[in-house]
């Protein structure tokens, strides 16, 4: 067996993990968490966590779990709804918050996984987002800069992956987590099916095992989808309003 192959996710974080590091966990939304290494540190007890991810879980679920441990201290994240205890923990000063547009946090995890220190984009100039960072001027645009973002540990979850690491991720579950697999100094992949090495399309590969330190398979993922809201239709006897087509 490939010295990278664990168990479970409690033995893929042994000697992985110590207060006030930071972390990267992927998942958008309810889709691609790393459900099994999430519950895993939670049984840890690490705490003052640094967590970069696009949000903090949703209500009893995710990261959720380690922000109702009072395992978090910071989160840098692009979405906090869905998650009321995020929001009064944020409001009553008991958790810092940087936010950051969604294609900014995706860009500065992307340029830290690529070695890129800073980077400048327009996105967020003129407004709260830019105070305190520097901007400079190209082609008579203002530009705002910021800064790649690595971490300690970054846990990501994929469909398949193979014994030396190599992962496909399926449909929305490819979202942040290709990104964060090369941004940790260590990665940990746990997949819903692990395979023999040469079972996988080398063409169909979405992050090379070489940014994979850690992979097991996990189980008993909940598969959760998000809630959709509807208006209802207006009866069709009422008239459009003016100038409607």
């Amino acid at each position: 067996m490939s010295r990278k192959v664990f168990g479970d996710a409690a033995s893929a974080l042994e000697g992985a993990v110590f207060d006030g590091m930071t972390l990267m966990s992927g998942g958008f939304g309810l889709s691609g968490n790393p459900e099994n290494l999430i519950a895993a540190l939670k049984d840890t007890g690490v705490k003052n966590l640094t967590v970069i991810s696009n949000n903090c879980g949703a209500d009893n679920f995710g990261l959720w779990t380690l922000l109702a441990n009072s395992q978090i201290r910071k989160m840098i994240s692009s979405y906090v709804g869905e998650n009321k205890l995020f929001e009064r923990l944020y409001l009553s000063g008991e958790l810092e918050l940087e936010l950051n547009p969604q294609g900014t946090l995706a860009e500065r995890i992307r340029a830290g996984g690529a070695g890129i220190p800073a980077f400048y984009t327009r996105t967020g100039v003129g407004t709260v987002v830019a105070e305190g960072k520097p901007t400079a001027v190209f082609e008579g645009e203002t530009y705002l800069r910021e800064t790649w973002l690595r971490a300690d540990l970054a846990i990501v979850k994929a469909w398949r992956g193979d014994h030396e690491g190599n992962l496909v991720y399926r449909m929305t579950a490819r979202n942040f987590n290709p990104n964060m697999a090369t941004a940790g100094k260590l990665t940990i992949a746990e997949v819903e099916e692990l395979v023999p090495n040469g079972t996988l399309d080398p063409d169909q590969i979405h992050t090379p095992g070489i940014f994979v330190g850690r992979i097991f398979q996990g189980s008993n993922y909940q598969r959760r989808i998000e809630f959709r809201t509807t208006r209802p239709r207006p009866p069709a006897d009422i008239p459009m309003a003016s100038g409607a087509n």
